[in-house]
This record gives structure tokens, C-alpha cells and sequence, in this order.
């Protein structure tokens, strides 16, 4: 699997981005996705995911503020990012597993939130 992530740029605090990342394949055939994050210094985290079945879970700091979704049309998971700050500044990594183990990471996309 192939994934290809998009999105990303320079924005003011308080402002919105989308993230997208295509998957070479069907989305519904793989296990779950997810998006991580990894600033400068600092260990790679995660910020959302979402099941192939549609369940979402998303890590303790974006809730309320980042929508992760999915258009299976388009082999395509979302990262709606709404009241960015500085701290979210980072790269935002486009992650699929398969229940096998078969991890798949994509190249990311840089996202800059400053004034």
C-alpha cells in the first residue's frame, strides 16, 4: 500500500487546514488509518485514526479542534485541522495497518501554524 499525503502549509494561529492521503488501494480493505505527527526534537505522536468499519479515536490534544473522515470514493482519509496553534506545527504523517501487522507509512506533509 502507497500513501500520499497532501495538505499541509503555512498558516496563521487560530486558523484551518485540511490534510488528505490517498491510498494506493481500496481504503475499506485496509484494517485502519491514522495520522501522525512528529515537531522538530520530539517523538513521533498520533493524532487520529479511524477503522476501516468508520470508528474514529483521536489523541487527548486535537479533540474538539481536528476532524479525521474518510470518502471511500476516492480512496481518500481527511484531517479537518480547525483553531491551529503553534504547538501544532509539525510533520503530519499518513499511517495504514492491516490486521496481519503489515504496517505502511506515507512521506508527509509539513504543516507551519505561525503569525
Amino acid at each position: 500500500v502507497q500513501l500520499q499525503a497532501s495538505g499541509g502549509g503555512l498558516v496563521q494561529p487560530g486558523g484551518s487546514l485540511r490534510l488528505s492521503c490517498i491510498a494506493s488501494r481500496d481504503i475499506r480493505s485496509i484494517t485502519g488509518m491514522a495520522w501522525y505527527r512528529q515537531a522538530p526534537g520530539k517523538e513521533r505522536e498520533r493524532v487520529a485514526g479511524i477503522m476501516n468499519s468508520g470508528r474514529v479515536n483521536y489523541s487527548d490534544f486535537v479533540k474538539g479542534r481536528f476532524t479525521i473522515s474518510r470518502d471511500v470514493t476516492k480512496n481518500t482519509v481527511y484531517l479537518q485541522m480547525n483553531s491551529l496553534s503553534p504547538e501544532d506545527t509539525a510533520v503530519y504523517i499518513c499511517k495504514g495497518w492491516m490486521a496481519g501487522g503489515s504496517d505502511y507509512w506515507g512521506q508527509g506533509t509539513q504543516v507551519t501554524v505561525s503569525s
